[in-house]
């Protein structure tokens, strides 16, 4: 048994899983097989895996199964073997983004400032280190370096464009994984750069590109991207020291204003631990890792 509180969670993320289900989420998963109408539902499956994360902070598929079987039999008693959980688990990532994408759109806080944007990326490391050769999902990982940790490592990013909240933690406008070497300027044009309008953009360094804003396109799109100040090529000793006071101060404040998304991928990674994927061993895996663990720390907004 568990206490009533959380069996009145687990009750209403199964009710809100089912809704949705109804609406669109079985437009993702459906089968076309004599088995199209299994015992053990998808939606039973997605409600215990959202809440085993963000309940009892279970993120181990064997544990989450090891969970249900010795707590939760009475409410799911169908509930099948672990190698078939774990089997029709990793078929519902599709299933688990447009969710993930609902809860977003659905529930955005009131406060979140359109006119301001924080942008930038979190790596979630498959394995890690100069020399190491990834093995897991080659197909949608390859080989980055976290300046942040001083390190290689072979996985995905994380893309976050968040709106600001005054004194609080940002919130996304939208989430985008792509494999490690991706360069995250290019991905912001990309993903981003003709879809966005009316907003200042504040990230670091790498997003520094004065041309691509200040072209004609990017004017009427009134947007503006404001950035630490990056070390011009060539520039001349003299030069560099006459402007050194205004680019501390400037790169100072910018700074200061992005530090949040740092706070939202902190509390994303506590809530979830989805950086670490080290004992993810499939592709599959890898996206019920990636994907469900977005859904399991937005699950939240609809208590």
């Amino acid at each position: 048994m568990i206490p009533r509180k959380k069996e009145l969670e687990l009750i209403q993320i199964y009710m809100y899983i089912c809704d949705l289900y109804d609406q669109e989420l079985k437009y993702y998963c459906q089968r076309y097989s004599n088995n199209s109408n299994p015992a053990f539902t998808d939606q039973e499956i997605m409600t215990i895996y959202l809440f085993a994360g963000h309940c009892q902070k279970y993120f181990q598929i064997r544990d989450i199964h090891g969970f249900v079987s010795e707590y939760l039999s009475s409410r799911f008693p169908e509930l099948p073997s672990y190698q078939t959980f774990n089997l029709r688990l990793n078929c519902l990532s599709e299933a688990f983004r447009v969710l993930s994408e609902r809860l977003i759109s659905s529930f955005m806080p009131v406060d979140c400032d359109k006119g301001i944007s924080l942008i930038d990326s979190l790596p979630v490391m498959t394995c890690a280190g100069r020399n190491r050769q990834g093995k897991v999902a080659r197909e949608i990982t390859s080989k980055g370096y976290c300046s942040t940790k001083n390190q290689y490592y072979y996985g995905m990013k994380l893309h976050a464009l968040t709106s600001r909240r005054e004194d609080k933690i940002p919130f996304p406008d939208s989430l985008m994984f792509t494999p490690a070497r991706d360069n995250d300027l290019t991905v912001f044009k990309q993903a981003w750069g003709d879809y966005i309008s009316d907003t200042v953009i504040f990230g670091d360094k790498i997003y520094s590109d004065f041309e691509y804003f200040s072209d004609n396109k990017k004017q009427k799109q009134n947007i503006r991207m404001l950035t630490p100040v990056k070390a011009v090529k060539g520039q001349s000793e003299q030069e560099r020291q006459s402007r050194k006071a205004y680019n501390e101060q400037f790169s100072t404040a910018v700074s200061r204003v992005r530090q949040p998304i740092e706070s939202f991928f902190n509390w994303l990674n506590e809530k979830t631990t989805i950086q670490r994927a080290q004992k993810v061993r499939s592709t599959k895996g890898l996206l019920i890792h990636t994907m469900g663990k977005i859904a399991i720390a937005f699950i939240y907004l609809i208590f």
